[in-house]
């Protein structure tokens, strides 16, 4: 089992995690395109979503971003610039496809203002944690306990409208995505029966169109949907301590930025 809890200190001493992949930005009907190709079979990724911040009372944006993250690539999505295409929505309402992620009642809440689709195959991993005795909720606290890194959320409250997004955002956002599908690997490497009962769970409350509601944190302890399907695991790399798919790139030296997300 996992320790239930961490501290911020405690994830300061850990080593800084980075996206390995490549990062495809989404942001024309070429792009989505490539975008398609890139996810043809797959039955595994991870999920986010990113909407520009606002600093002013009264003043609300829609999403911007939407990032689903296969083990070696991650798609950002600019769905200002380029709706998603009937194929990306038809993904997004697969029950074949398993799209891992954290908060997923409000991110699909937020996508349906930007895009038509019945969600499935979603699973959240603040609903399924607890069964490893973990009671941490955020994305940050999950990849520390269980994949041993610091995700830094330096980025988090940037424009994601900006004209570009630039190489930090990027590399943000598609970890993110990333971090997700790599936490839900490891713990279903660790106890397969445990993560595919649970995710059966979700999958039949997805089906009965219900998407559970969100609870509060603390500890928030959010339960949400998700789906079901069988995939080849992947050896760890020689030498990590990575999930299964063994793609954690990790750097030893902290970027210095501070964190206040709480995803």
């Amino acid at each position: 089992m996992y320790q239930a809890t961490i501290t911020n200190d405690e994830i300061n001493e850990m080593p800084v995690g980075h996206f390995p992949g490549r990062v495809l930005v989404v942001d024309s009907e070429e792009t989505m395109r490539e975008a398609e190709a890139l996810l043809q079979g797959e039955t595994l990724v991870g999920y986010d979503t990113e909407t520009r911040p606002s600093f002013q009372k009264g003043t609300k944006y829609g999403m911007a971003l939407v990032q689903i993250s296969t083990a070696d690539v991650a798609l950002l999505f600019r769905v200002k610039l380029a709706p998603l295409s009937e194929a990306i929505r038809a993904m997004l309402s697969s029950p074949d496809v398993i799209k891992v992620g954290a908060a997923i009642r409000d991110d699909i809440r937020g996508m349906h203002k930007v895009a038509e689709f019945r969600p499935a195959g979603f699973v959240d991993l603040q609903s399924v944690v607890k069964r490893w005795g973990i009671e941490e909720l955020s994305v940050k606290k999950m990849a520390a306990i269980v994949l041993g890194i610091k995700v830094s959320k330096a980025q988090r409250l940037t424009n994601w409208e900006a004209v570009r997004l630039t190489e930090p955002q990027q590399d943000y956002a598609a970890m993110d995505a990333w971090v997700c599908r790599a936490i839900y690997l490891r713990l279903r490497a660790d106890n397969a029966d445990l993560m595919d009962d649970a995710v059966k769970a979700l999958l039949r409350q997805q089906a009965e169109g219900e998407i559970p509601a969100k609870q509060k944190t603390a500890g928030r302890r959010p339960k949400r949907s998700g789906a079901s399907r069988r995939y080849r695991r992947r050896k760890p790399a020689a030498g990590t301590d990575a999930d299964p798919a063994g793609r954690i790139s990790i750097s030893d030296e902290s970027n210095g930025k501070t964190d206040t997300s709480a995803r």
